[in-house]
């Protein structure tokens, strides 16, 4: 089946079964190009929960879908790429947030969106790399765990008067390669070009940079601003969008391009099948997504 023949099948079976696509900014081009709602993994999460659809297909990796099924627990959710999961997210455990607990029981504990369903449950609160630094900053506590990545933890720690304590082993292998002397080269081939970087990097890639965004930050940023050249330090899969969205600006990655493997996984055809077989379905324990959503909507009052 070619691509058009797939997409064509993609949007009848889509219509039939009353489902909505959604996609990371990091996926494939094609895959953004046929999703409903394109974005960072907690806010499609939250928008699908308002819409009436029977089915969510996200396309993303496996801690995405998991947040999608707590925030929607009565809609069918499905995975199209089994095997997409997230180095970062699973460097933390349930067992371990329950050490960490242990070990500082006067603190709260903070957990990045990016973390399994049973890390969640075990927090008292989630947070976005867009809102990480409110919620710590709001909340009831001078003493804070934040899991489960070091150098957004670093990020945070920098910017409110708390004592965060980060879980060292956490960090996300893509935003971990993007380097100073990368940084620094490409600032000199493009100087007129503005730097916004994740604040999943190393705090001296964070300290070189013009702007620290999420995903959804660079895009509103790249949108409202007048500048014409802009570097990017996160997964490649973004540029897709800012260029596609802005015609008329140019992006140029931080170095050679950086690419999340587990999010390059899913495929046309993944969706396709995932859509006709109706397969790899999120099932998640009653309490869990109790605990989990409790930890989410808990967000909202801090950001």
């Amino acid at each position: 089946m070619d691509v058009e023949n797939i997409e064509e099948e993609i949007r009848r079976l889509k219509e039939e079964k009353n489902a909505i696509i959604l996609a990371h900014n990091y996926q494939r081009g094609e895959i953004q190009d046929i999703a409903d709602l394109l974005g960072d993994s907690l806010g499609l999460s939250m928008e699908v929960a308002k819409t009436d659809a029977d089915m969510i297909v996200f396309c993303g990796v496996s801690f995405m879908a998991e947040t999608a099924k707590i925030l929607s627990p009565d809609k069918k959710v499905l995975q199209p790429s089994l095997g997409a999961g997230c180095e970062l997210a699973n460097k933390i455990t349930a067992q371990d947030v329950k050490v960490l607990k242990q070990k500082y029981p006067d603190a709260r504990v903070v957990s990045y969106v990016n973390t399994t369903a049973d890390v969640k449950a075990e927090s008292d609160v989630c947070c976005t790399s867009a809102n990480a630094v409110n919620v710590v900053r709001n909340i009831e506590s001078d003493r804070v765990i934040f899991i489960p990545d070091r150098n957004l933890a670093s990020f945070v720690r920098s910017s409110v008067d708390k004592e965060v304590i980060p879980w060292d082993g956490g960090y996300c292998y893509v935003h971990e390669n993007i380097t100073k002397e990368e940084v620094l080269k490409a600032r000199e081939k493009y100087p007129d070009a503005l730097l916004l970087v994740h604040p999943e990097c190393n705090p001296s890639v964070i300290y070189e940079a013009d702007e620290v965004l999420s995903t959804g930050g660079m895009v509103g940023f790249v949108k409202g601003s007048v500048g014409r050249r802009f570097l990017i330090g996160t997964e490649e899969g973004i540029i897709y969008r800012l260029q596609k969205e802005n015609p008329g600006k140019e992006f140029y990655p931080v170095g050679d391009k950086k690419v999340c493997w587990d999010m390059k996984m899913t495929t046309l055809k993944d969706v396709y099948l995932c859509l006709l077989d109706e397969r790899y379905e999120i099932s998640l324990p009653e309490g869990i997504i109790d605990s989990a959503k409790r930890a989410l909507e808990a967000m909202l009052r801090y950001t």
